[in-house]
C-alpha cells in the first residue's frame, strides 16, 4: 500500500476521533487499525527445487489476502493430507509485502495483526525475526516499531507458512494467510491488545450494571498521568459515561476497573440482538491520545438443571448447528459476506446456535453472530496432548496450549453471542485421569479470564454405552460414566451423539445441566433418492466399505434415513430434544457440508455428506423439516422430484406445519390424506409414478393453508440465473452468489440434469468460485466452468474497487444461455 494512502488514512481517523469526542457521535469512531490485505507477493515452494528457501530468483505473484493456496490446487487421490483433508495439498508458502511509514509515526507504536495463518507461521520485518505461531486458528500480533524505517525508505515484511507436514487435520484446513491482516498504530499510552473486558453482572428490565476492566499500556520512558473515560453508546446516542484519573508508571501495564448503570436496558436476544458500544478514551493534558471501541450486549442467562437454557427469563431451546471454517468453493480464505450468507440461510431454517467446531473462529463470524442473534459455543481444541493425526496440534500442545487458550478468551470474551466455552472435542484423554488433570488446568485458565459463561467439553459420549453395531440399541444395564464427565470440572455435560441416553441425563448427572454439543450425523446427497425407501439405510461398520443400499458413485439418498453408526437420523434426535425441558438444546453435525472428512474416507468423495445445506449453499430436503419445526413460517415441502420410470413405485414425503393434514393429488386425482401421528415429523405416500403434476394441499380445520406442486420436467432447454444480491459494494471484497438452474422449455427445473456450464464475466469483477455441491466432483472450485448437480450450480462473482456494471453469462451445449447484471456501487 502506498505511503500516502496508508498514513493519510490514519491521520483522518485521528481527526474523526476528535470530532466524535466533541459531538458524542457513535457514527465516526476512530479505528486504530487499517487493512493490510492488499498487494502481497506470494510464492509456493516446489518441495524438491526450493526446499525451505527464497532468494533473488524466486518467482512471485501478486495477490490480496485472505488467501488459501490449497483451494487453488487439484484434488489428488494420493495427497498426503488424505481424504480427511479434502485430498488437497498443503505445502510451504511465502508471502512478502513492502510498505512505507510516515516520519510522524516514529514516535508511535506500530504493530502487525494476523487474525489467523494456517499453519506454523514465522514472520520477519526488515530481516528481524518476530516469532512463530503453530496454531492456525488464533490471531496474534507483533510490535514492529523498533525495526521500521520511516519516511521514503521501504519496509519489507516476510511471512513463511509451513503446512507441508501432512496430515495435520481431520478436515480441510486450507493453507496460508487465510484471515485478515491489519496494521495498528497507537500512541505509546494506549489500551492494550484485547484490553477491555465488559460484563453485565446484574440485569433487570429496569436497570443493568455494566462493569469494565481495561488494561492500559504505557510504553513511554516516563510515568504518565491520564484520564480514562468510558462512554456507552446505543447506536449514535450516548447512554452514560464514567471517568477515572490514573497515574501509570513507565513501561508498565495497569488494569483499571470502572462501573456504570444503564437504565431500562434493551436486551440482547436471538430475536432482537441489540448491541451497545463502549468507547474507551485516554487523554493526557486534555488531549486524547487513544480511543478503543468494544461492542457488547446486555443479557441475563443461565443453564438450569430442569428447565434448560434460560435467556432474559425466557426458556429458549438451543437449535444449533456445528460449522467448520471453510466457505465451500472459496476454501478457507475468510470473506465476511460469505459467512453472512451462510448464517442467513441457517437463520431462515430456524437455527439459533452455532458451535465453532473445533477451533477459534474468524472474528468476523462472531461479529455477525452478535448482530444476527446466534447462541455460540466457542470451542478451543480438537485435541490436547494426544494427537489424532501424525502432525497435528498435539505436537505443539506443551509449549502453546496455555498461550493459545488465553488469547482466545481475551479476544472473544466481550461477544454477547458467546454463551458457552468448549475446551475440547472428542479428546482421547477424556477416558483417563490424565485427561481430568488437563481439563482442570484448562478450566482454571478459562475461569481466570471469564467467569460469566459455563464451560463444557464435547465428549463422545459422557456415558459409556454398550452399542450393538447392527441395531444401535442402548443397553440400559451397562452404563458407566466417562471420567471427564464424572470429574466435576465441567459446568455443562456435553454430549456428542448418544441420543439414546438423553432421557436419563438427570439420573446420570443429577447436579449438572445438559447440552448436546454434537448430534445426528445424518448423511445425504442433495437431489438423490431411492425410489422406494422403506428400508432404513445405515452406514456400514467398516470405514472402507461402500454404502449399504445406497446409490452408486458414493451418493446417498436424500430421504432422512441414512446415518452413521454413532449417530442418528435428523428426526430421531430432534424428537428426543424437543420432548424434555431439561434438554437445553443441540448442535447438529453439520449446518453446511464442508470440504474433507467425506465419511467414509473413500475416493472419489472429497467432501462431507453431513450438512443440512450442501457445499454450494443449496438446502437439502431435511432443511424443511427443521424449518417446519423451528420457525413460525408456514411450511409445506414435498419430495422427491417427479421424473421417474413409468410405473416405478416412489415414496413421497411431506414436511409441513400449521395444518391438520395434507392431501396429495397426482394429475388432479387424490391419492390420499395423511396426518402426523404422535411425534411424527413427516407424512408419506407410496405411489406408482405417472408423469405429470404432483400437488400437495395442507389444511387446518378444513381450510387450505398452503399448496405446492412438483411437475415432471422435459429435456433440458435453457439456463436461469438468480443472484442473491444484484447490488454489491465496489470494495474488492463483496460477493454476489448466483444460482444456475437448468430448466425445460416450460420453465420446470430438470432434476437429473448434470450439464457442464461455462461462465464469462464482463466488467470490473471476477469469478472467484464455482460449485454444484457434489461431494464426488473433482472439478476445481477456482475456474470458469463447472458441472451441475441435479439441475443446479453456483457461481460466485466478486467486485473490484471500481464501480460499474458486471455482466455474467452462462452457457451450456445445446441449451439457451442466460445473462444477469450485477451492479457494483
Amino acid at each position: 500500500m502506498k505511503y500516502s494512502n496508508l498514513f493519510k488514512t490514519l491521520i483522518l481517523f485521528s481527526l474523526f476521533a476528535l470530532l466524535s469526542c466533541s459531538k458524542g457521535n457513535n457514527d465516526v469512531f476512530t479505528s486504530r487499525k487499517i487493512s493490510f490485505n492488499s498487494n502481497w507477493s506470494f510464492h509456493l515452494n516446489d518441495s524438491i527445487i526450493d526446499k525451505d528457501t527464497i532468494g533473488s530468483s524466486t518467482k512471485w505473484r501478486t495477490l490480496n489476502v485472505p488467501h488459501d493456496w490449497s483451494i487453488e490446487g487439484k484434488f489428488d487421490e494420493k495427497s498426503p493430507a488424505g481424504y480427511g483433508g479434502g485430498a488437497l495439498n498443503g505445502g510451504l508458502g511465502w508471502y512478502k509485502k513492502t510498505f512505507k511509514v510516515a516520519v510522524e509515526d516514529s514516535s508511535k507504536v506500530t504493530s502487525i495483526i494476523f487474525d489467523g495463518v494456517y499453519r506454523n507461521s514465522e514472520v520477519w520485518v526488515n530481516g528481524h525475526y518476530l516469532g512463530k505461531r503453530p496454531n492456525g486458528y488464533i490471531g496474534f500480533q507483533y510490535e514492529i516499531s523498533p525495526y521500521l524505517n520511516y519516511g521514503d525508505k521501504n519496509n519489507e515484511i516476510i511471512v513463511k507458512v509451513d503446512n507441508s507436514k501432512q496430515p495435520n487435520s481431520r478436515w480441510y484446513s486450507g493453507s496460508g494467510i487465510f484471515r485478515n491482516v491489519w496494521i495498528e498504530t497507537t500512541d505509546k499510552l494506549h489500551v492494550g491488545q484485547w484490553g477491555t473486558y465488559v460484563t453485565t453482572p446484574k440485569v433487570t428490565a429496569e436497570k443493568a450494571s455494566v462493569n469494565f476492566e481495561t488494561t492500559i499500556q504505557n510504553q513511554n520512558s516516563a510515568s504518565k498521568k491520564a484520564t480514562v473515560t468510558t462512554t456507552i453508546f446505543k447506536e449514535d446516542t450516548k447512554v452514560t459515561s464514567v471517568t477515572q484519573n490514573i497515574t501509570i508508571g513507565a513501561n508498565t501495564n495497569q488494569t483499571i476497573k470502572q462501573s456504570a448503570e444503564v437504565e431500562t436496558p434493551i436486551l440482547w436476544s436471538v430475536e432482537k440482538p441489540e448491541l451497545y458500544t463502549a468507547v474507551t478514551e485516554i487523554a493526557v493534558d486534555d488531549q486524547m491520545v487513544d480511543q478503543y471501541k468494544t461492542n457488547f450486549g446486555i443479557r441475563d442467562f443461565k443453564f438450569d438443571l430442569n428447565k434448560g437454557f434460560i435467556l432474559n427469563g425466557k426458556q429458549v431451546k438451543i437449535k444449533g448447528v456445528c460449522m467448520h471454517h471453510d466457505l465451500g468453493p472459496l476454501g478457507a480464505a475468510i470473506n465476511t459476506r460469505a459467512i453472512e450468507r451462510q448464517l442467513e440461510i441457517l437463520k431462515e431454517m430456524g437455527v439459533n446456535g452455532i458451535r465453532t467446531s473445533h477451533n477459534p473462529p474468524a472474528p468476523e463470524l462472531l461479529d455477525l453472530c452478535d448482530k444476527m442473534g446466534f447462541i455460540v459455543m466457542d470451542e478451543a481444541f480438537d485435541m490436547w496432548k494426544q494427537t489424532k493425526t501424525k502432525y497435528d496440534y498435539g505436537n505443539d500442545w506443551d509449549k502453546w496450549h496455555k498461550k493459545d487458550l488465553i488469547d482466545q478468551l481475551l479476544r472473544d470474551r466481550n461477544h454477547p453471542s458467546i454463551f458457552v466455552w468448549s475446551i475440547g472435542n472428542e479428546i482421547p484423554e477424556q477416558w483417563n485421569e490424565n485427561g481430568v488433570k488437563i481439563a482442570k488446568e484448562l478450566a482454571a485458565i478459562t475461569r481466570q479470564y471469564d467467569k460469566t459463561r459455563p464451560l463444557t467439553a464435547a465428549m463422545n459420549p459422557p456415558v459409556n454405552m454398550n452399542i450393538d453395531e447392527v441395531t444401535l440399541q442402548f443397553e440400559k444395564n451397562n452404563v458407566s460414566i466417562n471420567p471427564l464427565a464424572a470429574s466435576g470440572v465441567l459446568d455443562l455435560i456435553g454430549y456428542n451423539y448418544a441420543h439414546q441416553t438423553y432421557e436419563h441425563h438427570l439420573k446420570n448427572f443429577p447436579n449438572t445441566p445438559f447440552i448436546a454439543t454434537e448430534t445426528t450425523s445424518g448423511l445425504q446427497t442433495r437431489g438423490y433418492y431411492d425410489s422406494v425407501s422403506d428400508t432404513i439405510k445405515k452406514w456400514p461398520v467398516s470405514w472402507d466399505k461402500k454404502f449399504e443400499g445406497g446409490n452408486p458413485g458414493n451418493t446417498v439418498s436424500a430421504y432422512d434415513q441414512v446415518q452413521t453408526p454413532w449417530g442418528s437420523t435428523h428426526e430421531a434426535t430432534w424428537k428426543v430434544i424437543k420432548k424434555h425441558d431439561f434438554l437445553s438444546g443441540m448442535y447438529i453435525w453439520t449446518g453446511f457440508d464442508y470440504i474433507g472428512e467425506p465419511t467414509p474416507y473413500e475416493w472419489p468423495s472429497i467432501s462431507s455428506y453431513f450438512g443440512i445445506v450442501d457445499l454450494a449453499g443449496f438446502p437439502k430436503d431435511v432443511y424443511y423439516m427443521y424449518q417446519s419445526e423451528w420457525t413460525d413460517k408456514t411450511v409445506l415441502h414435498i419430495f422427491p422430484h417427479w421424473n421417474w420410470k413409468a410405473g416405478q413405485t416412489v415414496d413421497v414425503w411431506a414436511y409441513y406445519n400449521k395444518a391438520d393434514e395434507v392431501e396429495l393429488f397426482l394429475n388432479g386425482k387424490s391419492v390420499g390424506i395423511r396426518s402426523k401421528k404422535g411425534d411424527d415429523l413427516h407424512v408419506m405416500w407410496r405411489i406408482p409414478f405417472q408423469a405429470g403434476t404432483l400437488k400437495a394441499v395442507s389444511r387446518k380445520d378444513g381450510k387450505t393453508v398452503l399448496e405446492t406442486e412438483i411437475k415432471t420436467a422435459g429435456n433440458p432447454d435453457n439456463l436461469k440465473l438468480t443472484a442473491d444480491r444484484s447490488n454489491i459494494k465496489a470494495d474488492g471484497n463483496d460477493l454476489s452468489f448466483i444460482t444456475v438452474d437448468i430448466l425445460d422449455a416450460k420453465g420446470v427445473l430438470v432434476p437429473n440434469a448434470n450439464n457442464e456450464i461455462n461462465f464469462s464475466l464482463k466488467g470490473n469483477g471476477k469469478i472467484v468460485g464455482v460449485c454444484s455441491g457434489d461431494p464426488v466432483s473433482h472439478e476445481p472450485y477456482k475456474g470458469s466452468k463447472h458441472t451441475a448437480l441435479n439441475g443446479k450450480c453456483l457461481v460466485i462473482v466478486q467486485s473490484t474497487d471500481k464501480t460499474g456494471r458486471l455482466e455474467l453469462t452462462a452457457k451450456a451445449n445445446g441449451l439457451k444461455p442466460a445473462t444477469i447484471v450485477i451492479t457494483a456501487e
